[in-house]
């Protein structure tokens, strides 16, 4: 069995900055990629001290002022080195600095130069400032997110930073890297959030052209709007999540809570008139034990209810624990393993570092 990942021996070239870019580069090294990154001086890209920053993990930083002709320099001889380069600044910034695809993949054609934004390289909102809620709110994303009646709830900057941004990122650089083993050559990946955010939306977008998509958040199948696919409070303020669409899942929960309430008095599961009678009924049981005791009733059926655990209850529950899907890091707590599996070449927490500068050729780097 192969160490260190799927992607072994191909170098990428970070330059530092915070989200979606930052979590791509530990995804690929996680895959295995020697990835090296760039910051400028006096940082500004870590919320946090060092060992507590998980997207930062792996990999060796290097401190390079890019506005002057050494820096300059450097950064090209690590392009000229690299596989890929990653950056996430605005449209335009790199080209300033002399080190936009044009100049890069002038000492390296075979560069994959990769580069992650809101908005996109081009088009009127290209050169403005945004953030995840704020991609979220022009693809109508967030429209969709909250209970009836109620204002958009903001979700934490899962969708577009990571969802639609950073994944996004690294389908591309893989596709780019797959694509250059028959052409020989390498390419620019332009990966914006609102491009990622709308092929999230692909499937509610299947629903809402077929009409089958309420405009009224909180009203549809997959929002909350079915009472079979909430949240409910338990005897002991924790929740629950049931996700019981399918009649053979809804019967196996409808079994489940037959002791404990009277489930032939309710309505038939797709009565979307009586949703509210329903909801009332559901809600009222789970009220009458706690969310460990239901969470131990439905373990071992197709209900489709789990406890809502919280961050800290999450790296001991038995399933996680079994798959080792949180590890304990000395340095940091509790980070998220490597993702996806590989039977034979797993990817790894750390990368070796300690010798990075010198695997680069970049030994002594102007700071």
């Amino acid at each position: 069995m192969m160490t260190g990942g799927p992607l072994v021996g191909i170098k990428v070239l970070e330059l530092a900055g915070i989200g979606p870019a930052p979590f791509a580069c530990m995804l690929l090294t996680d895959l295995g990629c020697d990835v090296l990154r760039v910051e400028r001086p006096g940082g500004g890209t870590n919320f946090y001290p060092a060992e507590y920053e998980i997207l930062l993990r792996g990999r060796t930083t290097v401190t390079l002022d890019l506005r002057s002709d050494e820096g300059r320099n450097t950064m090209l001889e690590g392009a000229r080195r690299a596989d890929v380069l990653v950056e996430g600044f605005r449209p335009g910034v790199m080209e300033r600095l002399g080190l936009g695809p044009s100049e890069c993949r002038a000492v390296n054609d075979r560069l994959i130069y990769a580069r992650m934004t809101g908005w996109g390289q081009d088009g009127p909102l290209a050169p403005r400032a945004g953030h995840d809620i704020n991609y979220l709110a022009l693809t109508g994303a967030l429209s969709l997110i909250g209970q009836a009646g109620q204002k958009p709830v903001v979700p934490i900057n899962l969708v577009a930073d990571f969802g639609g941004g950073g994944m996004l990122l690294v389908n591309g650089v893989l596709a780019a890297l797959l694509e250059r083993e028959r052409s020989g050559t390498g390419q620019v990946v332009d990966a914006a959030m609102v491009d990622g955010v709308a092929l999230l939306l692909a499937m509610t977008r299947s629903f809402h052209n077929a009409g089958a998509w309420r405009e009224a958040r909180g009203t549809n199948l997959l929002d909350g709007g079915a009472p079979f696919y909430d949240t409910y409070v338990c005897a002991d303020g924790h929740y629950v999540a049931i996700g019981a669409l399918e009649p053979a899942f809804y019967t196996a929960f409808l079994n489940g809570v037959s002791d404990v309430a009277d489930t032939s008095a309710w309505p038939e599961q797709y009565d979307t008139q009586r949703w509210p009678e329903l909801r009332a009924a559901i809600a009222a049981t789970f009220l009458r034990r706690t969310r460990d005791e239901w969470a131990q009733r439905f373990a071992d059926t197709d209900a489709c209810v789990t406890p809502v655990l919280t961050l800290p209850e999450t790296a001991t529950h038995p399933h996680l624990r079994r798959r080792g899907a949180y590890v304990h890091h000395p340095a940091g707590g509790v980070q998220p393993q490597t993702a996806p599996r590989f039977s034979r070449t797993p990817g790894v927490l750390e990368q070796p570092v300690d010798e990075a500068l010198a695997r680069w050729g970049l030994d002594d780097p102007v700071e």
